[in-house]
């Protein structure tokens, strides 16, 4: 197996395993390979450092550290496993379909989630679609007073 750096032609760099030097660029050409953030498949290698050892020595000294700076994919490249499977695009899709119809139908309350809930939850306030922010321990707090609360899908570009 060999690790790759990849950049793509938005300059998103992330990294893939490949089960030999020939088929990252079988995988490209067949447009198989996509950058997880933006799914183009235009991606190439990073410039990377090789792993070198020591003559005579056994143990593998550290890598050195890759250059970001993109080496385009020739056009007969071999290709490498996707990054993003069918499925999990599909997936992540559904994810975010079910998140943005949440977000346009409810109303954002903010800071003030866990009480607008409990108001609702003790009829206080008319029921409605809220959605907001509560601490770990503001939600713990809430399921444990009976209030139906559920987080929003977390998707994986929310993360970078």
């Amino acid at each position: 197996m060999i690790k790759y750096t990849l950049v793509c032609d938005n300059k998103h760099t992330f990294e893939s395993w490949f089960a030999s030097s020939g088929a990252f660029d079988k995988q490209a050409k067949k447009k198989l390979v996509a950058c997880p953030v933006c799914d183009s498949v235009k991606v190439g290698k990073a410039l990377m450092a090789p792993q070198l050892t020591a003559r005579g020595n056994k143990r593998r000294s550290r890598p050195l550290p890759a250059a970001a700076a993109p080496v385009a994919a020739s056009a007969e490249a071999p290709a490498a496993l996707p990054v993003v499977s069918p499925q999990e695009k599909e997936f992540r899709a559904k994810l975010k379909e079910l998140r943005d119809h949440l977000l346009k139908n409810a109303d954002n309350v903010g800071s003030r989630f866990p009480e607008e809930a409990r108001k609702m939850h003790y009829g206080e306030t008319e029921h409605r679609s809220i959605y907001g922010e509560a601490s770990p321990e503001e939600a713990k707090q809430l399921i444990e007073e009976g209030v139906e609360v559920h987080p929003l899908p977390v998707l994986p570009e929310d993360r970078n």
